[in-house]
């Protein structure tokens, strides 16, 4: 998609650090910045996506002055490109979601202005990874990451939009790209037809066999389509959520899929979406089944 890259501004430091973030993203793409402010206004039922028309010239001049100052860090961090300011009536997250379905990506801060200084992640950041239309970066972590691009790999269907992603990041960053996949002796792909074994003893080679095979298949094409990305596979034995936010500690960002295999259908995000975007040392990017 050629839409522009929008990011959430609120004008808390969160959100500032993603301006800057979102604002090398467009320059990489080679689209423009969206800003966006979402003013929640509780003591008017004005439909959500409304332009604002403020009547206290005050409350016009503290937000216009956020997102001016939004706009220079944006300049600053990625001179040259085209930078939008919308102001729109509604709450941060339906507004967000909203606007995610003409964008190429969305970008927020981890926390946002909120009472709740102990919530480890937002209530806007956890539901656009969950709704948005595009895949959406989540900024945490310590500041300024380098390193490679940390992709979470399952093997399942679902979970191709994100390897695909991880892939185009890494070669719009020049880095590298490390796979990941966990296994354990509770995998069933390697005993799933009727002539196998109960699960009394593993075959350990069989299973590790097994999952290589998955790892190989699930990044299958895309070293073709981006010859300039050096993929590095790693088969980890254990719980891959641990895995990644111990690997993400040197790693520039880590991608996941929204849902992966085992999940229920019920759940928009997974365990392991949910435990990288609360625990990730560096920004995570969530990628939804179909979004590239």
């Amino acid at each position: 998609m050629n839409g522009p890259v929008v990011v959430g501004v609120d004008g808390s430091p969160s959100s500032m650090v993603a301006v800057e973030v979102a604002a090398r993203e467009a320059g990489l793409r080679g689209v423009g910045l969206r800003l966006v402010h979402a003013f929640g206004w509780p003591a008017a039922h004005v439909p959500p996506g409304r332009p604002w028309e403020p009547s206290g010239a005050g409350l016009r001049e503290l937000i216009d002055g956020t997102l001016a100052k939004a706009e220079r860090r944006a300049h600053e961090a990625a001179p040259g490109i085209e930078v939008m300011r919308e102001v729109v009536v509604g709450e941060p997250v339906m507004v967000l979601e909203i606007e995610s379905r003409a964008a190429s990506l969305a970008v927020v801060g981890s926390r946002g202005l909120s009472r709740f200084g102990a919530v480890l992640l937002g209530s806007t950041a956890g539901h656009l990874a969950a709704h948005a239309a595009c895949p959406v970066l989540v900024v945490r972590g310590r500041p300024d990451p380098a390193g490679p691009v940390l992709l979470a790999v399952d093997g399942s269907p679902a979970a191709r939009g994100a390897v695909e992603f991880a892939f185009a990041q890494a070669s719009l960053h020049g880095t590298d790209l490390v796979a990941v996949h966990a296994w354990n002796t509770r995998t069933e792909r390697a005993y799933d037809g009727p002539s196998d074994p109960p699960f009394v003893t593993y075959d350990e080679d069989r299973l590790r066999d097994e999952e290589q095979r998955v790892l190989a298949e699930a990044l299958g094409g895309l070293g073709e389509k981006y010859p300039d990305v050096t993929v590095h596979r790693r088969l980890v034995r254990g719980r891959i959520r641990h895995s990644l936010i111990d690997a993400s500690a040197e790693a520039g960002l880590v991608v996941v899929g929204a849902r992966g295999r085992g999940g229920f259908a019920g759940l928009l995000l997974g365990s392991v979406s949910q435990a990288v975007l609360h625990h990730a040392h560096c920004p995570v990017a969530v990628v939804r089944t179909g979004e590239v």
